[in-house]
C-alpha cells in the first residue's frame, strides 16, 4: 500500500488486552508479528489497555478474536490468517497455509 492510499483503503488493526492481567507483552508480541507479515497491508496497529480479562483482536472495526467468544488465545499462525482474510483476501502466507492453527488457553 502506497503512501498516498486514501484512509478508506488503509486497514488498520487494534488489539485489546487486559492491564490487571498483564497481557501487555502478549499483545505487543503478536503486534510485532502482524506488522512484520503484514508491513505493507497494514496501515495502523493500535493497543488498547482495558480489564476485566479482556483480548479482543479487531480489524478495520470488525472483531475477529475474542478471548471470552472463542475461548483462549490464537496461536499466531490462526491469528495471521483471521487478519489476512480480512485485509487481504487471497494473499498466500506461505507455509502458515499449510499447516493447522491451534488455541492457547493459557
Amino acid at each position: 500500500m502506497s503512501e498516498g492510499a486514501p484512509p478508506s483503503a488503509r486497514n488498520c488493526v487494534e488489539i485489546v488486552y487486559c492491564t490487571q492481567c498483564r497481557w501487555l507483552l502478549r499483545a505487543a508480541w503478536m503486534g510485532q508479528e502482524l506488522l512484520t507479515t503484514f508491513e505493507h497491508e497494514i496501515h495502523a496497529l493500535t493497543l488498547i489497555p482495558g480489564s476485566g480479562g479482556i483480548f479482543e483482536v479487531h480489524a478495520n472495526g470488525v472483531l475477529l478474536w475474542s478471548r471470552a467468544r472463542d475461548g483462549g488465545f490464537p496461536e499466531i499462525g490462526s491469528l495471521k490468517r483471521l487478519v489476512r482474510d480480512h485485509i487481504a483476501p487471497g494473499r498466500n502466507l506461505g507455509h502458515l497455509d499449510r499447516t493447522t492453527g491451534s488455541v492457547s488457553t493459557e
